[in-house]
């Protein structure tokens, strides 16, 4: 495969890291054919190097748009650097963390100039953890639609079948009912059930009056779509925005930059 010709990252360039710049910054997307969802993630890359100035910060996706993490990494190899931090946009340590991502940044390093990519942790709980940053974003994107009360709350999610992410979704509705003071459950919009229509549907048949569906979405496509639909049907008072290019997601994404334990630093084949 070629080397990426690379145009320009959203930050301006400080120059290799061989010449004390800092590392750049790779984010990596799922992708989607919505376009909406390759804005989304332009929007957070803006977002980060805004409260970075100076770095490198470059958008890449595994799938339906361009360029993918594989000709970003080799581009900048060729550019010069010799470091590089990978952070994958995803909200789950899912198929895409365990296999996509490890098989692009082997790509990207089995030729050409060398080049050593720290790969961070994904934005959600992978280590049974549920940043604030993320709670903060998750309650920012409420707010904005729902700022008055409420007494349950669906925390919707694209969906998996892997039980392990499942279980970190869980984690983090389990943090907003603590936060919020109410029952909180976990609806999917693919993959696994249930269904964010029946889950909210569920809490009014258990008593709930205002019942807010949270969206644990990154960027806007179908699979929010589906869920918002889905929950106005049965009777949800509001339905969130995806996080987008939120203050707090561009926090976190920085504090994934900046955590260097239990990362994966593949050095040049």
């Amino acid at each position: 495969m070629r080397a990426a010709r690379l145009t320009s990252p959203v930050s301006t360039p400080t120059g290799p890291d061989v010449a004390g710049g800092a590392d750049p910054v790779v984010l990596v997307a799922h992708g989607s054919r919505d376009p909406r969802a390759a804005e989304a993630t332009r929007a957070l890359a803006r977002a980060v190097s805004a409260a970075r100035p100076g770095v490198e910060v470059w958008p890449s996706w595994l799938d339906h748009t361009e360029p993918g993490p594989t000709e970003v990494l080799r581009g900048l190899a060729v550019a010069g650097h010799r470091r590089a931090v990978l952070v994958p946009l995803l909200l789950t340590a899912a198929y895409h963390r365990r296999v996509d991502i490890p098989a692009a940044v082997a790509a990207a390093t089995q030729s050409g100039p060398p080049l050593a990519v720290r790969v961070a942790d994904v934005l959600g709980p992978s280590d049974g953890t549920v940043d604030p940053a993320l709670l903060a974003g998750l309650r920012r994107r409420l707010d904005e639609v729902c700022p008055g009360r409420f007494d349950a709350l669906v925390l919707a999610a694209a969906g998996t079948r892997d039980a392990r992410a499942r279980g970190s979704v869980g984690r983090v509705a389990d943090a907003l009912g603590v936060e919020f003071g109410v029952p909180s459950r976990v609806s999917y919009a693919s993959a696994a059930p249930p269904e964010t229509g029946v889950a909210v549907s569920r809490l009014r048949a258990a008593g709930a009056r205002r019942v807010a569906v949270v969206g644990y979405f990154l960027a806007p496509g179908l699979f929010h779509d589906a869920v918002a639909e889905a929950a106005r049907a049965a009777g949800a008072v509001a339905v969130s925005a995806p996080l987008t290019d939120a203050p707090e997601l561009a926090d976190l994404v920085l504090r994934r930059v900046d955590d260097r334990s239990g990362r994966v630093v593949v050095p040049a084949g």
